[in-house]
């Protein structure tokens, strides 16, 4: 239980739900930037520079594939603006969220793709089934506390049997999340390092 007293000395307070804390420390930050490794058994590694400020701008900029593109996504607009060859490269297109084009792995929407969405997701799953503590780790050289959760497979993507999220101690930031296949295969894993939150971003990054 070392883990755990750990963080809650970081935290000053009971940790009641993991998930729930994570959530309100999401609802409470302005903005972050982070990059994203994302790998998905039997398709290529995607690496990407991912930024966000509220009340929903989001500006993705591809390392691979398709390096050099970059995706801004406007809330007041619900528009995407995509530049597949880079900011000052023609085309530029301007796209619905849901355009099949531009959706990530199973179907992910760019407006729907920050992290305030993967916690819901996983509250859903943990509201169906189980939430189980399994310890302390380190994960892009920052402390951090597992959890699983199981909820069968209602809800989940084919053969998809259970998850494991890594918090970072200090902010429980997701830092890592995997999601198991039968028989404990790996099927997917989302990892984030550089994590920045409430970062200034300059005035036109998101309308450049």
């Amino acid at each position: 239980m070392a883990w755990l007293m750990l963080l809650l000395a970081l935290l000053g307070k009971p940790l009641d739900d993991p998930l729930v804390e994570a959530q309100e420390r999401f609802r409470a930050l302005t903005s972050y930037r982070v990059t994203v490794r994302l790998n998905t058994l039997g398709n290529e590694p995607h690496v990407l520079r991912y930024f966000y400020r509220k009340p929903g701008w989001v500006r993705i900029e591809f390392v691979r594939p398709h390096s050099g593109a970059v995706l801004i996504y406007n809330p007041d607009t619900r528009r995407v603006r995509v530049w597949p060859f880079g900011l000052d490269h023609l085309p530029k297109l301007n796209l619905a969220p849901e355009n099949p084009l531009i959706r990530g792995p199973h179907g992910i929407r760019v407006d729907q793709s920050h992290v305030g969405v993967m916690l819901e997701g996983l509250r859903e799953r943990q509201a169906r089934g189980t939430l189980a503590a399994l310890g302390s780790g380190v994960v892009a050289a920052r402390p951090v506390a597992g959890f699983e959760i199981r909820n069968g497979e209602e809800g989940n993507p084919v053969d998809t049997r259970y998850y494991r999220v890594w918090l970072a101690q200090d902010s429980l930031f997701p830092l890592r999340l995997e999601r198991f296949g039968s028989g404990g295969r790996l099927l997917e894993s989302i990892d984030m390092s550089d994590v920045e939150i409430d970062v200034p971003f300059p005035e036109r990054f998101f309308t450049p």
